[in-house]
């Protein structure tokens, strides 16, 4: 074979193999296109899948907070309801306790009326009978002579008096010999009695008296300087 022969025979074996060769690389081109087109395709399913799950979640969420208002409604209208009612209730027993107070009011201001008189009745009832004395002995005045014993009657009569005010604790300030003492006495004038009789009390006026622990009348005295 000549040397043109030779040439020309390495040649078709040549453009064959660079033939191959870009065939091959146009499958492998092919290949990676198809792998990238579907790792495309993969990612937009995947894209997909998200925005349906994010779709879920918010139908999901929406669905949970009308429940939650659907719930917390009836239970607001129910707290409402209850305060009502316990409003109601309060002024109910207020005013129910204002017209109870308003007739233990009157009916303690009835029975303090009542007591006062019921005290004063009673205290009028037990005198009748000093009065009885009192006109006893005036008449007695009037058809005896005897001084003596008009004198011991009238003094009946007096102890009589003093112990019916005893028994209703009236009793006399004590005012013989006694430390001059303005939450009793009353002094109407001073009297110069040496220092031995300073402060105290030298002569007793007009009686005080006492009803329990309270000054009903002061003693009108002559005190001391």
């Amino acid at each position: 074979m000549s040397k043109k022969d030779k040439t020309e025979a390495v040649e078709p074996q040549a453009n064959t193999a660079e033939e191959t060769n870009a065939a091959n690389a146009a499958a492998a081109n092919a290949t990676a296109a198809n792998a990238a087109a579907a790792n495309a395709t993969a990612a937009n399913a995947a894209a997909a899948n998200a925005t349906a799950a994010n779709a879920a979640a918010e139908d999901s969420d929406g669905a949970a907070e009308s429940a939650e208002e659907k719930i917390e409604e009836p239970a607001i209208e129910t707290l409402l309801e209850q305060a009502n009612q316990e409003i109601t209730d309060l002024r109910d027993k207020n005013l129910r306790m204002m017209a109870e107070f308003d007739n233990f009011r009157r009916r303690t201001a009835r029975e303090k009326l009542d007591l006062q008189k019921t005290a004063g009745e009673r205290i009028f009832k037990d005198m009748l009978p000093l009065i009885d004395d009192f006109e006893r002995a005036k008449q007695a005045m009037t058809q005896t002579d005897d001084i003596e014993a008009v004198r011991q009657g009238i003094e009946l009569i007096y102890q009589k008096f003093v112990s019916f005010l005893k028994q209703n604790e009236v009793v006399a300030i004590e005012t013989e010999n006694a430390d001059f003492d303005t939450e009793y006495h009353e002094a109407i004038t001073t009297f110069a009695a040496g220092d031995d009789k300073k402060g105290k009390v030298i002569d007793c006026t007009q009686k005080g008296y006492k009803l329990g622990d309270k000054v009903i009348r002061f003693a009108k005295v002559v005190v001391g300087e």
